[in-house]
């Protein structure tokens, strides 16, 4: 059994390429780049050294500010 450290690169035959996001004796998650994140049992997940590099994750946008309402609904009283 091997415990892959969080970041390294792997390959799974059903799901490809990934990055190991978390990792212990008894599970690991693969945040996989066309399949999105996985949990594996550690001792049966078949993986492999992946050479392939990370695509480019997008940056999430962010979000506005809601509109302050508490100051109108305090000058209605």
């Amino acid at each position: 059994m091997r415990v892959f450290a969080i970041g390294d690169r792997v390959s799974q035959p059903q799901y490809g390429a990934g990055t190991v996001a978390a990792a212990n004796e008894y599970h690991t998650t693969i945040d996989f780049d066309d399949h999105g994140p996985r949990t594996f049992a550690t001792p049966l997940v078949k993986l492999e050294r992946s050479a392939t590099l990370a695509p480019p994750r997008p940056k999430a946008a962010r979000r506005r500010a809601a509109p302050r309402r508490a100051a109108a609904a305090l000058s209605r009283t």
